[in-house]
């Protein structure tokens, strides 16, 4: 398989204020393309493009092209059952919108520490092992938004796991967030093979601050900007496919003229990309050192550091052009354990101990208005 994927989850529109207004003849241009390049996996899920992606996944691919000349991957998400019945109910509906008889990859959708719980409350991992008993899917995974820990977790107790699908890119390689880098190893030794996600974080590294294009354009004019960060993760001998949530023709006709031919980034190039992490990372709206002096005291137990963490991460990846990144699940999972930013009391003990002598109650404000608006 090459190692492209088209993520059926940022589709062309005909309509910019309506996520289901899909423009399918563009993407059945950018199917027809995709597998007339030797291309084949294709990645769709329930809730994409405001729920139209499975079905537009049928008219542009399915309906048009003999079942075995693709791959097709969709996921059962924990926002969408309640019960041991629902869960089949859901798979059934997704066989019916796509029109398929069976899928070739299926994934348990975003797994995170409280979604985790109700996967495992409705059995979804041994569900899904059933499934593919029956051939109804091909190969069972799961894409994964937490800790490394848990990853290690998870594939411990269920080895029957094919591969993980990871959000991965230079970016986020070294984030103490997101913990890239770790992931990855855990899922290589536990033998899993990696399909990435949000690999250009969402066009964050496509629309990289003036002197990082630069450098890239000085090494080499011919390559796009985003073309590193898709090369990043193709290049890491784990990852079985990237995926790339491409909106229109130019940005597929890019991808396939570095991924057709593909070649590993250089140690030179690695080196780039690390240089512009550096540089990317350099831009951040709160210089929070995360030392976690101010959260010995406080008597809310927020957790000041990680808050900041995320938030200068949507700073910096320009949301008056994204919307809604998954910091606001990541956001809304560390309030299941810590305070909200909202419950600051503005006592200042915080405030009194930080070395970078940063306004944290004002912070802690825009931290509010962000994520919990």
């Amino acid at each position: 398989m090459k190692k492209l994927g088209f993520g059926l989850m940022r589709l062309p529109q005909t309509d910019p204020n309506k996520a289901s207004a899909v423009d399918v003849e563009q993407v059945k241009k950018m199917v027809d393309l995709f597998i007339e390049k030797g291309f084949t996996y294709f990645d769709t899920a329930l809730m994409y493009n405001g729920f139209a992606s499975e079905a537009v996944a049928k008219e542009a691919l399915v309906d048009r092209y003999p079942r075995e000349s693709f791959t097709l991957a969709t996921k059962l998400h924990a926002g969408f059952f309640n019960s041991f019945e629902d869960r089949d109910k859901v798979f059934e509906g997704q066989l019916k919108k796509t029109g398929v008889t069976f899928f070739d990859y299926y994934l348990l959708h975003g797994i995170e520490e409280g979604m985790y719980e109700k996967y495992e409350q409705y059995d979804c991992f041994n569900w899904m092992l059933q499934k593919k008993a029956d051939g109804l899917i091909k190969h069972a995974g799961f894409s994964f938004h937490d800790k490394p820990e848990l990853l290690d977790e998870i594939l411990t107790k269920y080895p029957q796991m094919e591969f993980v699908q990871l959000q991965l890119n230079y970016l986020d390689w070294e984030s103490e967030w997101i913990q890239a880098r770790k992931c990855y190893e855990v899922a290589t030794k536990h033998g899993k093979p990696v399909i990435v996600m949000e690999p250009v974080k969402g066009g964050t590294l496509a629309n990289v601050p003036p002197e990082v294009e630069k450098m890239f354009k000085d090494y080499d004019p011919n390559l796009s900007v985003p073309s590193w960060a898709i090369r990043f993760a193709a290049s890491l001998d784990n990852v079985m496919v990237v995926l790339s949530g491409m909106s229109n023709l130019e940005q597929m006709q890019d991808n396939l003229s570095y991924m057709e031919d593909f070649k590993p980034l250089t140690e030179e190039e690695l080196a780039m990309t690390r240089k512009a992490a550096d540089m990317i990372n350099s831009q951040i709206a709160i210089p929070c050192t995360a030392c976690h002096y101010c959260t010995e005291g406080c008597p809310m137990h927020i957790a000041i550091p990680e808050y900041f963490s995320l938030y200068n991460e949507d700073m910096r990846d320009d949301l008056e052009h994204k919307g809604w990144t998954i910091n606001f699940t990541n956001y809304d999972t560390l309030t299941k354990t810590f305070g909200k930013a909202s419950e600051c009391i503005g006592c200042g003990q915080c405030e009194a101990v930080c070395p970078q002598h940063l306004p944290i109650i004002e912070n802690l404000v825009l931290v509010k208005e962000h994520f919990e608006h």
